[in-house]
């Protein structure tokens, strides 16, 4: 059912003080989608496992049972987490992960994770620095 014109004009009033109360809840309410959690996390449990592999290789110079629970053992968990993520994301969101790849390329992809990270710091020293100078 199509909103009428009050109802179109009262959301969009809505937005704007929104933008101008709060531009970064804006921001980030207008550029997250369902996928973005189950995404990110995704990435997260791609790091778990090389950083397991790397523990799993350089650990395997000591001894291989060492290597076995503590490298193997963090592939592991996090090939189960991230295979746990990706049935959340489902064929859809897939999809959309490809096409945003596509659209931007894998290198603006991993940088804008980056710049996000850098940005969510800066915020975070920002808000740290109400103590007055004496």
């Amino acid at each position: 059912m199509p909103l009428s014109e009050d109802e179109q004009r009262i959301l969009t009033e809505i937005e704007q003080q929104l933008y101008a109360s709060d531009p970064g809840l804006a921001r980030q309410v207008g550029t997250t989608t369902v996928y973005s959690g189950p995404f990110r996390r995704t990435r997260w449990a791609v790091l778990g496992f090389l950083v397991g592999l790397v523990l799993t290789l350089y650990l395997l110079q000591y001894s291989a049972w060492l290597s076995f629970f503590i490298g193997f053992s963090i592939m592991f968990v996090s090939t189960w987490y991230g295979g746990r993520n990706l049935r959340h994301l489902g064929r859809v969101g897939m999809q959309q992960v490809a096409q945003t790849v596509r659209a931007s390329g894998m290198r603006d992809f991993f940088s804008n994770a980056s710049e996000r990270a850098r940005d969510r710091i800066h915020r975070d020293d920002d808000q740290g620095d109400d103590t007055p100078d004496d």
